[in-house]
């Protein structure tokens, strides 16, 4: 009677302990129907690109890769995944039976009071064999978390390497900018000298005004100006790639020269739109945590039904070296703890954990509508760059012309020197505009590819 009991309670408790898995599963992502008709679009993606084909650059693909071998914070992330590892083996490992061996030797004099010296030895050497059956679940659960943080841990050093590279794609191309930028204003700033001195010249002759020389005078100090911030700027970037590098300041970040003229692509394959949520592996980290969340309830669950262990032990024991291997000995028990009277804390552990898979839901929710957002903002801004770039272009090459006009005019004594100076601030202005659309062109390629889950390819 006490046996159909007994495996009547345990069959209940099976069958409730399932209902973690019906409570508890990956929640449904209702994607709308915009992004669910992608399957029709091209499966081609930049981000199936490794970096070093992405970025044409020698020389940045050099500071990626000497990143990727010294960032202190990625070599930190690549030990927490071997820890994790590490601990996803021991609860592999706890499916299999523990074997311990003890060997035991005790030789004792005593003496009571008003009773003869006693003096005994014993010599032992046992092995226990014991194995707890999973029942419930509660090692399969914690086996598929230890499974579920190794693999959000690899996620994040993956989603870390993912943003290392945008970052120093990033600050690389700034730096190119800074130094192309910082040409524009030594080549302008040699010009307005030559200004200047020609309307010292000019003034001193009593052809024009002292007016057109002031203004001369203040256009060259204005440029001069610059130069300080630019510079200053150029070395707090390069400071910025050798911490990514894990150098010291100082380090020689050697770059190119910026091409103001360069051969971007029309259109660039994203790829398709559900891939997004395969591809990142930010997505694929919290997905990870949802899953642990999950299994952290199917454990609480578990937790609060008994427990059944069977050890057997053998071994040999006697008080005489001589015949030690005469007197083996074995004997199998059995161990069935249960929870009695917790005053409902199992309960509310339960809960708690279900509160906390909650979270971790709306967490990865949360998260796939941000995906999704960066992917969209991306593609946009790729798409007014190209138009703006085209427009810097176009402005920068009239503003070319209008400095060559200018300066014709103003020989045959059509226009004021000052027309002149408009000119070349308008020309000065619109190759600056230049550099930064070309500079801004660069760095929504960097966002799009990151967006897209690229750069984490090993």
């Amino acid at each position: 009677m006490k046996i159909k009991i007994i495996f009547s309670v345990l069959f209940v408790a099976f069958v409730a302990s399932c209902a973690v898995k019906r409570d508890c599963k990956p929640p449904e992502l209702n994607l709308p129907e915009q992004i669910v008709r992608g399957i029709d679009a091209d499966s081609i993606t930049i981000a199936d690109l490794h970096w070093w084909e992405y970025y044409g650059d020698t020389l940045l693909c050099r500071i990626i890769e000497k990143t990727l071998d010294n960032n202190r914070e990625l070599l930190a992330a690549a030990a927490k995944v071997e820890q994790m590892r590490q601990l996803y083996r021991i609860d592999e490992a706890n499916f299999a039976p523990d074997f311990k061996l003890f060997a035991f030797g005790d030789d004792e004099r005593y003496e009571y009071h008003n009773a003869d010296p006693k003096h005994e030895v014993e010599l032992s050497l046992k092995g226990t064999v014991s194995w707890e059956i999973d029942f419930w679940g509660s090692l399969r659960w914690a086996k598929k978390k230890g499974e579920a943080e190794y693999l959000n841990t690899l996620g994040n050093q993956r989603a870390m390497q993912m943003l290392l590279v945008a970052e120093v794609a990033t600050a690389y191309f700034r730096l190119v900018a800074l130094d192309n930028e910082l040409a524009i204003v030594r080549r302008t700033l040699t010009t307005r000298g030559e200004s200047e001195f020609q309307a010292k010249v000019r003034f001193e002759g009593g052809l024009t005004s002292e007016t057109v020389y002031q203004q001369a005078k203040v256009e060259y100090a204005t440029t001069a100006s610059l130069i300080p911030d630019l510079e200053s700027r150029i070395k707090i970037t390069e400071n910025s790639i050798a911490l990514l590098m894990g150098e010291y300041p100082d380090w020689e970040v050697i770059r190119s020269e910026m091409n103001t003229h360069p051969d971007f692509p029309d259109s660039i394959p994203i790829g398709l739109p559900t891939g997004l949520l395969q591809r990142r592996p930010d997505v694929r980290a919290s997905e990870q945590n949802l899953r642990a969340a999950m299994a952290d309830a199917g454990i609480a669950y578990a937790d609060r039904f008994p427990k059944l262990t069977i050890s057997l032990t053998g071994g040999w024991e006697n008080n005489v070296f001589t015949s030690y291997f005469q007197s083996p000995f074995t004997y199998l028990a059995g161990s069935l703890a249960s929870p009695v009277f917790g005053f409902g804390r199992k309960l509310a552990k339960y809960k708690a954990a279900v509160a906390a898979y909650d979270e971790a839901r709306l967490k990865y929710e949360q998260k796939v509508l941000e995906v999704f957002k960066e992917a969209n903002d991306a593609v946009i801004t790729y798409k007014k760059s190209r138009e703006t770039l085209q427009l810097m272009a176009n402005l920068c090459d009239a503003s070319k012309k209008y400095v060559d006009l200018a300066h014709l005019q103003y020989r045959s004594g059509s226009i004021n020197y000052i027309d002149v100076l408009d000119a070349h601030r308008r020309y000065f202005s619109a190759q600056i505009a230049l550099s930064n659309a070309v500079r801004d062109e660069h760095l929504a390629l960097v966002q799009l590819y990151k967006v897209l889950g690229g750069g984490w390819q090993l």
